[in-house]
């Protein structure tokens, strides 16, 4: 499969739709491979066009029984440093592997565990792997801007407000959102915070290419605390 082949018919497949990402880290309390593949799998009979999962292990139980694209990551946490959605050679190297249609990276400037920065370590994997589809995990416009020049193909707003340098702002930032989408050539993948049907239908309408929602539907403790966090100082009428 060619790469102009593989980049055409996933995008075609995921354009104007919802990414459910089902990921649970090892402190929650659906962590489980098990339970991912089942959550992709109720994510793709109410009509997601694609999954983003985090780890090999997910991925490989995600993809016995859903056939929907997926969006791979490996998330570590470092000590050393604060990127950790596939940060270096090694875990690219793992997802490709599992065969996933795309695989997403921190594309901030940032240090990485591995001592490299985007731009030292992007143009090596980009030659190694020619086929493989990327996805950059921006958190400004320069983030994004820098992605496409490297190679990407394509980009998501999956840090903004969630970085040190972007700490404050909106989230979702709809306001990088529009201007990604006018001023780069590359489809632009709305991610973070998406949390109402209004929200992702706003993003679409912007120009998105899609958009992924993750914790407004796969994260049923954060879904609970949002709802008890309502009820705190208010009393039930007598």
């Amino acid at each position: 499969m060619t790469k102009l082949y593989a980049m055409t018919t996933t995008f075609d497949k995921i354009r104007g739709g919802l990414i459910v990402s089902c990921q649970a880290l090892p402190n929650e309390p659906l962590h489980s491979s098990f339970i991912m593949s089942r959550m992709a799998l109720a994510a793709e009979r109410g009509g997601a066009v694609g999954i983003r999962a985090n780890s090999v292990t997910d991925i490989l139980a995600i993809r016995e029984i859903v056939k929907l694209p997926i969006i791979g990551i490996i998330k570590t946490v470092f000590k050393d440093s604060p990127v950790c959605i596939t940060p270096t050679q090694a875990q690219v190297s793992a997802l490709v592997k599992t065969g996933v249609e795309i695989i997403a990276m921190d594309a901030t400037d940032r240090i990485r565990p591995d001592g490299h920065t985007l731009k030292t370590l992007f143009p090596a994997l980009r030659s190694a792997y020619p086929e493989q589809l990327f996805m950059a995990d921006c958190s400004s416009f320069a983030d994004a801007a820098e992605a496409e020049k490297l190679g990407f193909d394509c980009v998501g707003t999956t840090l903004a407000g969630y970085t040190d340098a972007t700490r404050g702002s909106p989230i979702p930032d709809f306001t990088l959102l529009h201007q990604l989408c006018q001023k780069l050539s590359v489809p632009v993948i709305a991610e973070g915070g998406i949390r109402t049907p209004e929200e992702l239908r706003q993003a679409i309408d912007m120009g998105a290419w899609c958009a992924v929602v993750g914790g407004a539907i796969t994260r049923p403790m954060e879904i609970t605390q949002r709802f008890v966090a309502a009820l705190r100082g208010n009393r039930c009428p007598s």
